[in-house]
């Protein structure tokens, strides 16, 4: 077919797994992951998963919260003043007022209303007047997403304290796996505003007087900020990080224009999520028609009620889908880091087209589609090689459970067919394809 170069950009480069679903992405676009982010998907490092609600003993859902639309409750707006008074000092606003006096009206204004951006920003080194010289130098900055050691220190500290995971399970092997270089390719895009904004992984730093104290990883995708993970040295606890980091995030999406701020998967009865819902107005990513509904006092009752929700359905109709099919796990989702998948029994024996995962084509529907032309990239060709100039290729039907057509059939289906054309199935060796 085509030789890999400007032609093969075009496409996101996966590897099928299993069910519940899985993959492995080698090299995705921004654009393609944020429609897999609005289709139920996450990403653990390069591992991009699918949940199946349905399946599930702790039900994953998506979230995402409207920053242009966001109201910080009392308690987050205390907890910005506390660390601006940390940062600044006590006399610092005393001073600085004297030297740099506001107008009434601006007065009048601030203590009226509160600017989530302003007041986020205020503490900061290059928005700091000087003099007088505030206690502490306090900085954020969006970096490459690469491991330092930095970092890791942070990270080490966090899991072995906060989280409070014993030694043997942290390692520098994890950490790059888990929460650096990740397959989402950098690059920017101009919004509808005109405004251009950075695309794919970064490392969000806060650093107090040049020191690293905190690491929010995030995903800036087209239409959204995607929050990954969250880490902070012990040190600041009491500053209340994880929620500064947040409000922050939603700053990021509502001033560069993101719009959207995703806070990773709502796991209603796991109580280390619960804090996600503190944040409003929210929206709740329905498994099976795809659509966005309202996190509202209304949707959280029938998580109360239903083991499985499903939005665009009445609870009747969910009741007996859930009599007629779905086994219940064992497995304890409070244990797991954000978004990282929980291990599902009979992985590799489950047939996703047979399947009761919600959203899902019915094997029947996958027949019908056609996927001869479906690009595929081997370790034996530098082309890119299409579908249906495989030798086994007409031989082999979707049914076939555990055949190379069924496992392409799979992953088209929890990707979804409507975006056959943009990706790639990459079957080189993992070493091959991180090197191209």
């Amino acid at each position: 077919m085509q030789t890999p170069g400007a032609a093969a950009a075009r496409y996101s480069y996966l590897f099928p797994i299993g069910f519940s679903y899985y993959a492995i992405a080698t090299s995705l676009t921004p654009e393609f992951y944020q429609k897999l982010v609005d289709r139920c998907w996450r990403r653990s490092g390069s591992l991009l998963y699918r949940p199946n609600q349905k399946h599930s003993c702790c039900p994953h859902y998506t979230l995402r919260l409207d920053s242009t639309q966001f109201k910080p409750t009392k308690d987050q707006r205390q907890a910005v003043n506390r660390f601006n008074r940390y940062v600044l000092g006590e006399t610092y606003p005393r001073d600085a007022a004297r030297l740099h006096p506001r107008s009434r009206a601006e007065v009048r204004r601030r203590h009226n209303v509160f600017d989530l951006v302003e007041r986020i920003h205020e503490p900061e080194a290059e928005v700091v007047k000087t003099p007088p010289s505030p206690d502490h130098v306090f900085t954020v900055a969006l970096e490459p997403d690469t491991f330092t050691e930095e970092k890791y220190e942070i990270f080490e500290n966090y899991q072995r304290i906060v989280h409070r995971e014993p030694p043997d399970k942290i390692s520098r092997h994890g950490f790059m796996r888990f929460l650096c270089n990740s397959p989402l390719r950098r690059g920017s895009a101009v919004g509808p505003d005109g405004t251009e904004r950075q695309l794919g992984s970064f490392h969000h730093c806060y650093r107090i007087d040049g020191k690293l104290v905190a690491v929010g990883v995030l995903d800036l995708l087209p239409d959204c900020v995607s929050a990954v993970y969250f880490f902070y040295h012990e040190s600041i606890h009491w500053l209340n990080p994880g929620k500064l980091g947040a409000l922050r995030e939603i700053a990021l999406a509502r001033e560069a224009g993101y719009r959207w701020w995703y806070p990773g998967y709502y796991v209603h009865n796991c109580a280390k999520m619960r804090y996600k819902i503190d944040y409003k107005p929210q929206y709740v990513l329905d498994p099976e028609d795809l659509r966005w509904y309202p996190l509202d006092k209304d949707a959280l009752a029938r998580f109360d009620k239903h083991h499985y929700v499903c939005f665009s359905r009445e609870d009747e109709d969910v009741e007996m889908a859930e009599s007629s099919g779905g086994k219940t796990l064992t497995d304890s989702a409070s244990a797991l880091k954000p978004d990282e998948p929980e291990e599902e029994e009979e992985e590799d024996s489950t047939f996703l087209l047979t399947s009761s995962m919600p959203g899902i084509p019915s094997l029947e529907d996958m027949r019908r589609v056609d996927m001869d032309g479906l690009v595929l990239r081997a370790d034996f060709s530098d082309n890119l090689i299409v579908a249906s100039h495989l030798v086994i290729w007409d031989t082999e039907d979707v049914a076939q459970f555990g055949s190379l057509k069924s496992r392409i059939a799979e992953l088209v289906a929890a990707v979804g067919p409507d975006l056959l054309g943009e990706i790639c199935i990459d079957f080189r060796k993992r070493s091959s394809a991180a090197a191209g």
